[in-house]
């Protein structure tokens, strides 16, 4: 399926992807996920790219505040990216970023699997 981004949407997710897919190609894969989080953050940084960490987005149900979900990351102010270490990313994973998505007005997601020999990634787009 293809997915209409706009250009300096598609060009952050392109660059976001790169730096995941670095971090897997130096760090490898079997580390918590934690690690790969801090491996993430490093090369984030290490190729300017401006991002939050660990992000709170309110959930409300009926104008009444309910919980509050956390993303991994969020990248210039515009891509949600949440990362695992896992067999498999499964509906459940997807699921989590499209939560994220509708609670933060944020319209792309990424979702990274550190926990596979080749980093596994998914974009979720907002409903």
């Amino acid at each position: 399926m293809r997915m209409n981004l706009k250009p300096e949407i598609k060009s952050l997710t392109e660059a976001v992807i790169g730096a995941a897919f670095e971090v897997s190609n130096v760090l490898g894969h079997g580390f918590l996920e934690a690690v790969c989080q801090r491996a993430f953050a490093s090369e984030l940084t290490n190729r300017g790219t401006p991002f939050e960490k660990e992000v709170s987005f309110h959930i409300s149900y009926k104008e009444t505040e309910v919980g509050i979900s956390v993303a991994d990351f969020v990248i210039d102010h515009h891509v949600i990216v949440e990362l695992k270490a896992v067999k498999r990313l499964n509906d459940t994973h997807v699921g989590q970023v499209l939560n994220y998505l509708r609670a933060s007005d944020l319209g792309v997601g990424l979702l990274f699997n550190f926990g596979r020999p080749k980093v596994e990634f998914r974009r979720v787009l907002a409903p």
